[in-house]
């Protein structure tokens, strides 16, 4: 009688996503998270606004006070832990704890706001050891924006790779996660410093 095979050694990874106010972030989570996502969604307020411009988007009412929290098992053996932090230039500070072993990042910006991206693209440069892409998040469905037009607009160097995603669908999201995860390990295996893949 042969004995069961042993459980294969799960791994994981934590994923850090990231960018402006109102690009995207909590939907990405939300749409690939296969837990009940936890978010800490607070409701804008007209008392706000001297804080939070709320002109950025006319229909957001609710913004992200601390951060999103998701997990997603992409095989049997390689979870990944999702956490999207605030995009508010008063919640930055917390960045620093967010991204603390991170594997991977992703930035999501949003064409219309680009400038809005500038302050994260700009951490994952300079402030940052996390490995991290850009994702173009696709919100009418479609690309408004050649990738090599945004890519000079960030000026954003030739190997941080520059992708189009829609958060909305979980299959766009899925391809944006693996694509940081795949980034984290290519640059791994070249001998930079990255959190290790556990």
């Amino acid at each position: 009688m042969s004995s069961p095979s042993p459980a294969p050694q799960l791994t994981s990874a934590k994923i850090v996503i990231a960018g402006g106010f109102g690009v995207g972030k909590t939907t990405l989570v939300s749409a690939v998270s296969e837990i009940p996502p936890v978010n800490t969604e607070a409701w804008m307020t007209q008392t706000s606004k001297t804080v939070d411009p709320l002109t950025e988007d006319t229909e957001k009412v609710t913004t992200t006070v601390a951060m999103d929290f998701g997990r997603i098992t992409l095989a049997d053996d390689l979870v990944l832990y999702l956490f999207g932090t605030p995009g508010q230039a008063r919640f930055w500070p917390m960045w620093d704890d967010l991204c603390r072993g991170a594997s991977g990042a992703v930035v999501l910006v949003d064409t219309n706001r680009l400038d809005a991206s500038f302050a994260a693209v700009n951490y994952f440069e300079n402030d940052s050891d996390v490995p991290f892409i850009v994702a173009v998040n696709l919100f009418d469905g479609e690309q408004t924006h050649d990738l090599s037009d945004v890519r000079e607009a960030l000026q954003l160097s030739p190997d941080i790779p520059l992708l189009s995603c829609d958060a909305r669908g979980r299959g766009a999201a899925i391809e944006t996660l693996t694509a940081s995860l795949s980034h984290t390990m290519r640059r791994t295996a070249d001998g930079h410093e990255a959190q290790a893949v556990r």
